[in-house]
């Protein structure tokens, strides 16, 4: 791990990468979180994060990238970089910056020792300022989750429309026209339907099971607002 000098002001800047990793499980939105093994805040529960490293890094995002599979032991298939925070006050070393990312996985992997997945909306007070990058981020989420195809990246593939259109309503917290969600869905144009494959859910006729084009898998289509018209 390194840190880069600021020599006008003669101290260290710590330049650092944190990731929201994001997933949903039994209908909450989830994070994961690690146990800080070093001071400050050893024992802490924290977010996923690290050093830059000159090095060995070509730029923020692979830092994020390395961050994830070092210490979350994963890749995900969604990693957006959420905003930079910065100043004298969030990390006692020092005056520090943090590019912070968001990641998204279709279903969280089973917890390892020091890691736990918690709803967003029921998180302990949390080191830094990470409680402040969490809901930076779920914000995020939830708000291109009104325009977007983001929430596909957290729906296990292949899924039906139902489940689809469920994962959009947890993450809006409110009710989502049937209608509009599907219409919707037709101009995004990201689905392609799994040639016969059908999922029965409950007393209905088996439904028809999709997944994400591939020219889609990380890329965004945006459409104007409006899902739940």
């Amino acid at each position: 791990m390194t840190t880069s000098t600021n020599s006008e002001a003669g101290n260290k800047l710590i330049c650092t990468v944190d990731v929201v990793l994001l997933s949903l499980s039994e209908g909450q939105l989830r994070v994961l979180l690690l146990k800080r093994e070093r001071e400050p805040f050893a024992g802490a529960w924290a977010l996923p994060g690290g050093y830059v490293h000159i090095g060995e890094d070509q730029g923020c995002e692979d830092a994020a990238q390395r961050v994830l599979r070092q210490k979350a032991g994963l890749e995900s298939p969604y990693l957006e970089q959420l905003a930079s925070f910065s100043g004298p006050a969030r990390d006692p070393r020092g005056w520090s910056v943090s590019v912070a990312y968001f990641a998204l996985v279709p279903h969280p992997e089973e917890a390892l020792p020091g890691q736990q997945w918690l709803p967003v909306d029921r998180l302990p007070q949390l080191p830094f300022d990470h409680g402040s990058i969490v809901a930076t981020a779920v914000e995020r989420v939830r708000s291109k989750s009104q325009y977007s195809s983001l929430p596909v990246h957290l729906c296990p593939e292949p899924f039906t429309i139902s489940q689809l259109h469920a994962v959009y309503e947890t993450l809006l917290g409110e009710p989502i026209n049937t209608v509009s969600f599907r219409r919707k869905l037709d101009e995004l144009a990201i689905l392609e339907p799994v040639v016969g494959e059908k999922r029965t859910e409950g007393a209905h006729r088996p439904a028809q099971l999709y997944r994400v084009r591939a020219e889609f898998r990380q890329r965004l289509r945006l459409v104007g607002r409006g899902l739940n018209r």
